[in-house]
């Protein structure tokens, strides 16, 4: 069977469908960049969609356009802390947790517990409901790798006790605790390690390379490059990584993962500093500084699980994905300068609540799919 025959019939798969084919589909960190997208492609795929997010880091203006419709909710609500939901759920996505260096080392201990409790929590609705779980785990399972390019069997190479580690080690332990509900409970679990994503809706101070790179191009302002510019990463279009995630929650309940989901293009980081420029053209100077501690020199997925069991693999350019994030910042940053403040405080850290907002849909510009 061809790979786009393959990933049709698995998405076309609808098991505990709740009406007219759809189903109630939970996305925990529903409210964040990829979070967000999946709830727009979901509740356009006819489901309803139950969105919770504490917005640490995920922004209300995300799902803004889903808040009206009459198959999507929103709860503000942090997984550390458990869940309740009346309705029956056949589908939960733990997305929730922030991924970028920058805000995942602001509150070490709070990433660690979203990873390890949130996720225990999570592991129980889903166990409660009969319903099937996929955990966004990350490619920082596997550290710095001494293996070149990265396979699922692969164990990694990390450092427990360095200053990424309250997210590496709490994303290995995730998995850990996905596993064993398997092994105990019989739960259908779903393990995708996502490697580097990009697209609309990254946040702009959120320190990743494409989002930091496209601000301070489109500014004017020197590019800051860690380390020499040779180490290298593999840049997935969000359009990609969202096919992936929902074929592999659909494939057959023997696919548990863990199934890599990137891209195996490997890019330098000063290739895709010099892309940025050229897209922007902006006047922007390269400045080198030191690279960080435990920072990985290399990052390239082998997708060979992903191709062969879902049918999987990245098709949007990366030049054209860059282009439509580019036109995103470009926007976002002509925006009033009250509003970028007030985008800013959503990425601060605040306590958790759990008042429910009745949220509406949305479509959104896709490059692939």
């Amino acid at each position: 069977m061809s790979t786009s025959k393959k990933a049709a019939r698995l998405l076309g798969r609808r098991n505990g469908p709740n009406r007219a084919g759809g189903m109630t589909v939970l996305v925990a960190g529903g409210a964040g960049f990829i979070g967000s997208h999946l709830c727009d492609r979901l509740v356009q795929r006819g489901h309803r969609v139950i969105c919770v997010d504490n917005l640490y880091t995920g922004r209300l203006d995300n799902v803004r356009p889903l808040l009206n419709h009459p198959d999507f909710v929103f709860i503000e609500h942090d997984v550390r802390d458990r869940l309740v939901v009346a309705e029956p759920v056949e589908r939960v996505y733990n997305l929730a947790c922030a991924a970028s260096p920058r805000h995942y080392q602001n509150d070490p201990i709070g990433t660690m517990n979203t990873c390890v409790v949130g996720a225990h929590n999570l592991l129980e609705l889903a166990r409660e409901k009969s319903a099937r779980i996929l955990q966004a785990s990350t490619s920082e399972v596997y550290g710095d790798p001494e293996q070149h390019p990265q396979r699922e069997d692969y164990v990694g190479h990390v450092n427990p006790i360095g200053p990424r580690a309250c997210y590496d080690e709490g994303k290995r332990a995730a998995e850990t605790l996905f596993f064993d509900y398997h092994r105990l409970y019989g739960l259908p679990i779903k393990v995708a390690r996502i490697f580097n994503t990009y697209g609309p809706r990254m946040l702009e101070n959120d320190g990743r390379v494409v989002s930091n790179f496209i601000v301070q191009a489109l500014r004017n302002e020197p590019i800051t490059i860690y380390g020499d510019g040779s180490q290298t990463r593999s840049f997935c279009y969000v359009d990609d990584l969202l096919f992936g995630l929902e074929l592999l929650m659909e494939s057959p309940l023997t696919v548990t993962g863990p199934c890599n989901l990137g891209n195996p293009q490997e890019v330098t980081i000063c290739d895709i500093a010099r892309l940025i420029l050229a897209q922007t053209e902006s006047a922007s100077t390269l400045d080198f500084r030191p690279l960080p501690i435990d920072d990985p020199k290399r990052r390239r997925p082998v997708i060979d699980r992903a191709l062969e069991l879902l049918g999987w693999r990245p098709r949007a350019p990366l030049d054209a994905g860059l282009r439509a994030t580019i036109g995103y910042f470009a926007m976002k940053l002509s925006a009033p300068e009250d509003g970028m403040r007030a985008a800013a405080k959503d990425t601060r850290d605040r306590p958790p609540r759990c008042t429910p907002r009745l949220a509406a849909a949305t479509t959104s510009d896709s490059l692939v799919h």
